[in-house]
């Protein structure tokens, strides 16, 4: 069905009457929702919720932690760099593990590592109990960040598909923003175990949904696969054109040479590469991840109510993302992004410029930060998560190297914005002097990674969206 052209990557179909997507979907009829999608999405994106919890806990349960468990700001320090560690941990096995025991097996294997790291947190003694247990999460974290999306994009119809993955990053909004708003009101060992619940959801849940067609397919469990298919699509419906184009697709995978770390430094890699690992780690290296994690105390610092404003950024990113999901689809990927990137570039300058004038009295700090986030939320911190995933080229890993690069990035920003958030007030006599200008150094270097990234917006083609 397909020849091999001389580049070895690249294969084109000899017949084209089933009017074939590289993803192998069939065309045979319009795609309906039931419920077997609905709540298969459901309790995968529970997975999602978790990711949101693990990242929107330090924020409000500082205070108490340092409070109750008599912690300096390097230890707290640690604490919040040390999810990111376990995530990229998470990450680097995560793809081997979705292929050797599944898309649903990989979930629940994740969730059992976040449920013992928040029972860690919440009965913690010491530091060590408090690092043992974030770092669980974080591994589980780094695990759902990459098997969520695609169990999500296998099971469903790709006039559907784009709808269903938005989901994810819908979910890890309302884990974040959650956090912050139930943080307010519960202590952090309450917090702790009301992370867990989304955790034993997604376990209890899992038996009862099917395993993914496609890795059933490609394990040649052909008759659960077409069983697995048959379920998620209806009972009525015909699904045997689309489990011919799952046999088709899953055959062109055996035929492509197995993919190695090398392969990513070819030519034909290059811009896939770039653009993936770039967008992610651009990203992060604009501090996103140091601000979510101690959002808290810099409104305090601000001058601002930290529970007002914890609960008026959650309102506000929940809001703006669910816009962006809206918009992602009528204005498209790549004019989404490039507009968020642009506008987050100016939120992280304005939130620098609204500390420095802080002692001045000549700006409310608070505000410049609930710009930032809401424009963040509207395409950058979701967006570049489905790009990542659409760039790639089929036998390329370099998407699962992006998700990889997505969380070291992230360990800069939070121990050093901790460390410097009392400089970022300007209140450098108050602190010891080796920490002095800590704050500034990153808010420089968070614009000139805002900058990079709007620049790397414009290398990416006009026409990279999501085939339909």
């Amino acid at each position: 069905m397909y020849q091999h052209s001389d580049d070895k990557a690249e294969f084109s179909p000899l017949i084209q009457s089933h009017n074939h997507e590289t993803h192998g979907d069939s065309d045979t009829g319009p795609a309906s929702t039931t419920f077997a999608i609905v709540f298969t999405t459901l309790v995968a994106v529970s997975g999602s919720y978790v990711f949101g919890t693990a990242i929107g806990y330090s924020s409000p349960s500082q205070s108490g932690i340092m409070t109750e468990l008599a912690l300096t700001v390097s230890e707290y320090s640690v604490f919040g760099s040390i999810l990111t560690i376990g995530a990229m941990i998470g990450a680097i096995v995560s793809g081997k593990l979705a292929d050797y025991i599944g898309r649903r097996g990989t979930m629940g294997f994740a969730e059992i590592f976040c449920l013992l790291g928040w029972f860690f947190i919440a009965f913690s003694k010491t530091a060590w109990w408090l690092d043992i247990g974030r770092m669980l999460v974080g591994f589980g974290m780094g695990v759902i960040s990459f098997v969520v999306p695609v169990f999500i994009a296998e099971i469903t119809p790709k006039e559907l598909r784009g709808a269903f993955t938005t989901v994810h990053q819908l979910m890890i909004c309302f884990g974040i923003s959650l956090t912050w708003l139930i943080g307010a009101f519960v202590n952090w060992r309450a917090l702790a175990l009301i992370g867990s619940v989304p955790c034993l959801i997604q376990l209890v849940g899992l038996p009862f949904i099917p395993e993914s067609p496609r890795w059933l397919a490609k394990n040649d469990r052909q008759f659960d696969c077409e069983v697995a298919l048959q379920r998620l699509r209806g009972a009525s419906k015909d699904v045997s054109a689309e489990i011919l184009e799952i046999q088709e697709y899953t055959e062109l995978l055996k035929q492509l040479p197995e993919p190695s770390v090398l392969d990513l430094f070819e030519r034909q890699y290059a811009r896939s590469l770039i653009a993936g690992v770039g967008l992610m780690a651009l990203q992060q290296f604009g501090g996103v991840n140091g601000i979510g994690f101690y959002v808290k105390s810099l409104f305090t610092t601000a001058g601002f109510s930290g529970n007002i404003g914890t609960i008026a950024l959650a309102i506000i990113q929940i809001l703006m993302t669910s816009l962006g999901v809206v918009l992602m689809d009528i204005s498209g990927r790549r004019p989404l992004l490039m507009i968020s990137a642009s506008g987050t570039c100016l939120g992280c300058f304005s939130v620098a410029l609204s500390f420095l004038l802080k002692d001045l009295q000549l700006w409310l700090a608070g505000s410049p930060m609930l710009a930032f986030f809401g424009v963040l939320v509207l395409g950058m911190q979701g967006n570049t998560r489905t790009m990542k995933c659409q760039i790639r080229v089929l036998n390329s890993k370099s998407g699962c190297y992006a998700t990889v690069i997505h969380y070291p990035t992230n360990i800069r920003g939070i121990i050093l914005l901790r460390h410097g958030s009392n400089s970022l007030g300007h209140n450098v006599r108050d602190i010891s002097h080796k920490y002095e200008g800590i704050g500034w150094q990153l808010g420089y270097f968070s614009e000139l990674a805002r900058f990079l990234d709007c620049l790397l917006q414009f290398q990416l083609s006009f026409k990279l969206e999501l085939n339909r």
